[in-house]
């Protein structure tokens, strides 16, 4: 995750502007992920075995063997022949090869229409004899990425979902550019990304960034505010907040840069950012739950009504 700390009155500002008179729509309330099991996943993703999951490391062919193995069970079809998808990387003069891992859900009502849910899965591997795990940033948004795909594997969506968990992030955002680039899907007919980057580690607040330059997304968002368990904030996507506009900030960027709209969802900058104290025992189990549970009610209310979108996105 690349960006700054927060303004956080001006931030909310354009919260409290945006989320007057909303009416709760507790459609999918009753819906919730597989706390135990994603919970499970971060723990593994966050463990020193993996070194910091750092691109091209030991630690990265682990965090990837074990995703590739959990979207083979889960049932995940492939693109081509294979959910992995190989790309180069080159940062500050070295080169490495990055690996996202992709499947998808084919949808029961208009699959030829796409949401794809992105995660990135590498970290900052490690620095001085320290283990960057990367607990929140961004093993959290990878286990999270897996329980929505575990639950529409159970509950079939009406539109095509892509899972993407996406490499190298931390230069450059590779693996999403990588994704928009050599898309296994056309573009145009992808009508919304979804990415998660550090879902985790908060108290209450869970922010949302994009509706300000697809307000026809904010909707969506209200229409679960009224029940979320997590406070959902509208904010960090305005040009005049500078280093605090998170617009470029994950790999939502290079869908947005190709015109796809997008939702990221993220919670501030903490103590443990970038550094090594980013643990798993350092997260809010009860907050990520919380967060997840709402996030998963936003892509079932843009999967009843995707049209709406497609309509706007064309």
């Amino acid at each position: 995750m690349h960006r700054r700390r927060d303004r956080r009155i001006l931030a909310c500002a354009v919260v409290i502007a945006g989320c007057s008179g909303r009416a709760a729509d507790a459609t999918f309330q009753a819906r919730a992920v597989d706390a135990t099991q994603m919970l499970a996943d971060l723990a593994f993703l966050s463990d020193d075995s993996l070194e910091g999951r750092l691109v091209g490391s030991k630690g990265s062919r682990l965090a990837r063997e074990y995703l590739e193995e959990r979207f083979a069970r889960l049932g995940l079809s492939t693109f081509a022949e294979s959910l992995l998808h190989r790309f180069d990387v080159t940062s500050r003069g070295a080169e490495s090869e990055g690996v996202n891992v992709v499947g998808y859900l084919k949808g029961s009502a208009t699959p030829d229409w796409f949401i794809v849910v992105t995660a990135h899965y590498d970290h900052l591997g490690i620095r001085d004899g320290q283990i960057y795990n990367g607990a929140d940033d961004n093993a959290s948004g990878t286990a999270g990425l897996m329980a929505l795909a575990a639950y529409f594997a159970d509950h079939r969506p009406r539109h095509s979902m892509i899972f993407a968990a996406v490499d190298a992030e931390e230069r450059g955002f590779g693996g999403s550019r990588a994704f928009v680039e050599h898309s296994p899907v056309g573009l145009d007919r992808i009508a919304v990304n979804v990415n998660l980057d550090m879902v985790s580690h908060s108290d209450h607040e869970l922010f949302v960034a994009g509706t300000y330059h697809y307000p026809f997304l904010q909707p969506f968002v209200e229409r679960v505010m009224g029940y979320a368990e997590v406070m959902l904030l509208l904010g960090h996507d305005r040009p005049e907040l500078g280093n605090d506009d998170w617009t470029n900030s994950s790999d939502h960027a290079p869908f947005h840069a190709k015109g796809i709209p997008f939702l990221y969802f993220g919670v501030e900058d903490h103590a443990d950012y970038h550094k090594a104290s980013d643990e798993f025992e350092n997260i809010n189990s009860d907050f990520y739950v919380k967060a997840m549970n709402a996030i998963l009610g936003v892509i079932l209310a843009l999967d009843d009504d995707l049209q709406s979108v497609i309509a706007q996105r064309k």
